[in-house]
Protein backbone atom coordinates (compact mmCIF):
# COMPACT_ATOMS: atom_id res chain seq x y z
CA UNK A 1 0.00 0.00 0.00
CA UNK A 2 1.66 3.07 -1.31
CA UNK A 3 0.68 7.12 -1.38
CA UNK A 4 -0.41 7.70 -5.32
CA UNK A 5 -0.64 10.64 -6.51
CA UNK A 6 -2.20 10.90 -9.77
CA UNK A 7 -2.37 13.82 -12.72
CA UNK A 8 -5.17 15.61 -11.04
CA UNK A 9 -3.40 15.80 -7.85
CA UNK A 10 -5.67 13.49 -6.58
CA UNK A 11 -4.22 12.34 -3.01
CA UNK A 12 -4.57 8.26 -2.73
CA UNK A 13 -3.92 6.44 0.42
CA UNK A 14 -5.41 2.93 0.35
CA UNK A 15 -7.42 2.95 -2.29
CA UNK A 16 -9.18 6.14 -0.43
CA UNK A 17 -8.99 9.68 -1.61
CA UNK A 18 -8.26 11.20 1.44
CA UNK A 19 -9.48 14.60 0.22
CA UNK A 20 -12.98 12.60 0.48
CA UNK A 21 -11.96 11.41 3.76
CA UNK A 22 -10.61 14.69 5.31
CA UNK A 23 -13.90 16.78 3.59
CA UNK A 24 -17.03 15.20 2.85
CA UNK A 25 -16.19 12.08 5.66
CA UNK A 26 -14.52 14.13 8.23
CA UNK A 27 -17.78 16.72 7.67
CA UNK A 28 -20.54 13.98 8.09
CA UNK A 29 -18.65 12.62 11.50
CA UNK A 30 -18.86 15.93 13.12
CA UNK A 31 -22.60 16.25 12.18
CA UNK A 32 -22.89 13.43 14.09
CA UNK A 33 -20.83 13.76 16.99
CA UNK A 34 -20.71 17.27 17.22
CA UNK A 35 -17.22 17.59 18.72
CA UNK A 36 -14.51 18.14 16.37
CA UNK A 37 -11.60 16.28 18.38
CA UNK A 38 -14.39 13.18 18.28
CA UNK A 39 -14.50 13.56 14.38
CA UNK A 40 -10.92 13.37 13.93
CA UNK A 41 -10.65 10.39 16.44
CA UNK A 42 -13.37 8.46 15.19
CA UNK A 43 -12.06 9.25 11.73
CA UNK A 44 -8.41 7.98 12.50
CA UNK A 45 -9.57 4.89 13.78
CA UNK A 46 -11.83 4.17 10.71
CA UNK A 47 -8.48 4.62 8.91
CA UNK A 48 -6.50 2.10 10.80
CA UNK A 49 -8.93 -0.68 10.81
CA UNK A 50 -9.76 -0.06 7.19
CA UNK A 51 -6.60 -0.25 6.29
CA UNK A 52 -5.40 -3.13 8.57
CA UNK A 53 -8.55 -5.31 7.31
CA UNK A 54 -7.78 -8.36 5.69
CA UNK A 55 -10.15 -7.76 2.70
CA UNK A 56 -9.64 -3.60 1.95
CA UNK A 57 -7.19 -4.32 -1.14
CA UNK A 58 -9.53 -6.41 -2.68
CA UNK A 59 -12.86 -4.06 -2.09
CA UNK A 60 -14.74 -2.22 -5.59
CA UNK A 61 -16.16 0.42 -3.40
CA UNK A 62 -13.76 1.46 -0.59
CA UNK A 63 -15.13 4.49 0.46
CA UNK A 64 -18.70 2.60 0.66
CA UNK A 65 -16.86 0.10 3.12
CA UNK A 66 -15.15 3.22 4.75
CA UNK A 67 -18.37 4.36 5.48
CA UNK A 68 -19.71 1.29 7.42
CA UNK A 69 -16.46 1.29 9.37
CA UNK A 70 -17.26 5.05 10.31
CA UNK A 71 -20.48 4.21 11.06
CA UNK A 72 -19.72 1.33 13.36
CA UNK A 73 -17.46 3.20 15.03
CA UNK A 74 -19.98 6.37 15.92
CA UNK A 75 -21.97 3.33 17.22
CA UNK A 76 -19.16 2.07 19.52
CA UNK A 77 -18.72 5.58 20.53
CA UNK A 78 -21.88 6.18 21.50
CA UNK A 79 -22.53 3.28 23.64
CA UNK A 80 -19.34 3.86 25.26
CA UNK A 81 -20.30 7.82 25.73
CA UNK A 82 -23.76 6.34 27.49
CA UNK A 83 -21.71 4.77 30.16
CA UNK A 84 -20.23 8.20 31.51
CA UNK A 85 -22.05 11.63 32.54
CA UNK A 86 -19.94 14.81 30.68
CA UNK A 87 -18.92 17.38 33.09
CA UNK A 88 -19.10 19.99 30.46
CA UNK A 89 -20.40 20.44 26.83
CA UNK A 90 -18.68 19.74 23.86
CA UNK A 91 -18.25 23.08 21.74
CA UNK A 92 -20.33 23.88 18.79
CA UNK A 93 -18.86 24.84 15.51
CA UNK A 94 -20.66 26.08 12.87
CA UNK A 95 -20.44 24.19 9.73
CA UNK A 96 -19.32 27.38 7.34
CA UNK A 97 -16.29 26.91 10.06
CA UNK A 98 -15.39 23.46 9.24
CA UNK A 99 -13.51 24.41 6.37
CA UNK A 100 -10.56 25.78 8.62
CA UNK A 101 -10.45 22.22 9.89
CA UNK A 102 -9.76 20.67 6.26
CA UNK A 103 -5.89 20.17 5.94
CA UNK A 104 -4.04 21.66 3.02
CA UNK A 105 -2.04 19.58 0.47
CA UNK A 106 1.07 20.18 2.83
CA UNK A 107 -0.45 18.55 5.43
CA UNK A 108 -2.24 16.11 3.86
CA UNK A 109 1.19 14.53 2.42
CA UNK A 110 2.32 14.69 5.87
CA UNK A 111 -0.22 12.72 6.95
CA UNK A 112 -0.24 10.40 4.45
CA UNK A 113 3.73 9.58 5.02
CA UNK A 114 3.12 9.89 8.88
CA UNK A 115 0.11 6.87 8.12
CA UNK A 116 2.50 4.98 6.13
CA UNK A 117 5.78 5.02 8.24
CA UNK A 118 2.93 3.44 11.08
CA UNK A 119 1.70 1.11 9.23
CA UNK A 120 5.53 0.00 8.21
CA UNK A 121 6.22 -0.09 11.94
CA UNK A 122 2.78 -2.38 12.61
CA UNK A 123 3.82 -4.37 9.42
CA UNK A 124 7.27 -4.73 10.38
CA UNK A 125 6.42 -6.59 13.79
CA UNK A 126 6.38 -10.17 14.38
CA UNK A 127 3.25 -11.76 14.04
CA UNK A 128 1.97 -12.76 17.53
CA UNK A 129 3.03 -8.97 18.08
CA UNK A 130 1.22 -7.51 15.71
CA UNK A 131 -1.63 -9.69 16.48
CA UNK A 132 -1.47 -8.85 20.22
CA UNK A 133 -1.17 -4.77 19.29
CA UNK A 134 -4.10 -4.83 16.96
CA UNK A 135 -6.31 -6.87 19.26
CA UNK A 136 -5.37 -4.56 22.68
CA UNK A 137 -5.13 -1.22 20.79
CA UNK A 138 -7.55 -0.80 18.16
CA UNK A 139 -10.28 -4.35 19.58
CA UNK A 140 -10.03 -2.70 22.64
CA UNK A 141 -9.71 -6.38 24.21
CA UNK A 142 -8.50 -6.98 27.57
CA UNK A 143 -5.25 -8.37 28.06
CA UNK A 144 -6.61 -11.69 30.20
CA UNK A 145 -8.66 -12.29 26.81
CA UNK A 146 -6.06 -11.83 24.43
CA UNK A 147 -3.87 -14.32 26.89
CA UNK A 148 -6.97 -17.10 27.13
CA UNK A 149 -7.48 -16.46 23.18
CA UNK A 150 -4.18 -17.12 22.20
CA UNK A 151 -3.19 -19.22 24.69
CA UNK A 152 -0.09 -17.13 26.08
CA UNK A 153 0.54 -15.79 29.59
CA UNK A 154 -1.14 -12.23 30.45
CA UNK A 155 2.89 -11.27 30.76
CA UNK A 156 3.62 -12.13 27.32
CA UNK A 157 0.35 -9.99 25.89
CA UNK A 158 1.97 -6.91 28.15
CA UNK A 159 5.37 -7.39 26.22
CA UNK A 160 4.06 -7.69 22.88
CA UNK A 161 2.08 -4.68 23.77
CA UNK A 162 5.07 -2.37 25.13
CA UNK A 163 7.50 -3.92 21.94
CA UNK A 164 5.14 -2.86 19.70
CA UNK A 165 4.54 0.69 21.71
CA UNK A 166 8.04 1.45 22.01
CA UNK A 167 8.81 1.03 17.98
CA UNK A 168 5.94 3.15 17.18
CA UNK A 169 7.49 5.64 19.57
CA UNK A 170 10.85 5.18 18.07
CA UNK A 171 9.50 5.72 14.69
CA UNK A 172 7.31 8.98 15.74
CA UNK A 173 10.44 10.45 17.50
CA UNK A 174 12.31 9.91 14.08
CA UNK A 175 9.80 11.41 12.15
CA UNK A 176 9.61 14.35 14.33
CA UNK A 177 13.65 14.82 14.15
CA UNK A 178 13.80 15.04 10.29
Amino acid sequence: MSLAITTNQQAVWADLDLRWVYSDLLRNIYARTHCMQTAYDVLHDSMLRFVLSKNHANLKEPHAYMQVVVRNLLTDNHYEKSRYVSLDKDQDIPDEHLDRWAPSPEQLADLQQRMQAIQNIINCLPPKCREVFWLFRIEGVSQSEIAVNLNISVNMVERHVIRALVDIRAARELLQGL
